[in-house]
């Protein structure tokens, strides 16, 4: 009988979503990113991480960051001096979807969904505190803040935690679809500065990104592959 027992609860063991689960919870990222108004939050949220990977990077790269502007179409822009060009031109787009897959990876901790939520939602106010000046940048802010401090209101940890997975998909999405805009911009954006910078052309760089964006997805699916395996072995012992 223990034995019974204990195998009957392994599949709830882990933090990780089965395969159907792992597969709906994309389908829904993907019609929210696709929905009109209700997908401009979440679009919020990648041009939120690509801004901060920018400013990160230089940091790490040993220059200043002045400050950060977001927009409400998605878009932002992050006023830095000094660092490494390369850099931090390549960051925004890779870390945004580096960002996504941590996240997920947050989402398959069960003891530490709270936890992960409580932590995002500081990453954001200190980002308000420190980089943001003008005030549609706040509001946009103080919205991504809430996005995630306010689920901490909530009581049941799968919801939680599968909302955590949704958005942590979204942004790598997100990730995947907008570097595609850079193709038809000519002398503007990330792609088009690391030409510059570099003897690549920016085919290239918006290749890297969008090769970058898929593993993070396919390392979220192994995630969930990997942890369906071991419960599936737990149930068979």
């Amino acid at each position: 009988m223990p034995e019974h027992h204990s195998a009957a609860l392994a599949p709830h063991s882990s933090g990780a979503p089965g395969r159907t689960r792992f597969l709906l919870e994309l389908f829904i990222a993907f019609l929210v990113t696709r929905l009109p108004f209700i997908s401009v939050p979440f679009k919020w949220l990648e041009s939120y991480f690509h801004e901060l990977s920018h400013g990160l990077a230089t940091l790490i790269s040993g220059g200043m960051v002045s400050h950060i502007q977001l927009f409400p179409n998605g878009a932002g822009l992050c006023f830095s001096q000094g660092g490494w060009p390369l850099l931090i031109g390549f960051a925004g787009y890779f870390g945004a979807a580096l960002w996504g897959y941590l996240i997920f990876m947050f989402a398959t901790w069960p003891r530490g969904i709270r936890i992960s939520f409580a932590i995002l939602g500081g990453v954001v106010i200190l980002t308000i505190l420190l980089w943001a000046r003008d005030l549609l940048t706040i509001s946009i802010l103080v919205i991504l803040a809430v996005l995630f401090l306010l689920p901490l209101k909530l009581k049941q940890n799968q919801l939680l935690a599968s909302s955590l997975r949704v958005m942590a998909l979204m942004i790598i999405l997100n990730a995947l679809a907008s570097p595609m805009v850079l193709l038809g911009l000519e002398g503007q954006g990330d792609a088009n500065l690391l030409a510059s910078l570099s003897w690549l052309p920016a085919w290239f760089w918006v290749g890297t990104w969008l090769a970058t964006s898929a593993l993070m997805l396919f390392l979220c699916w192994r995630r969930v592959d990997d942890a369906a395996e071991k419960r599936s072995q737990k149930i068979k012992m």
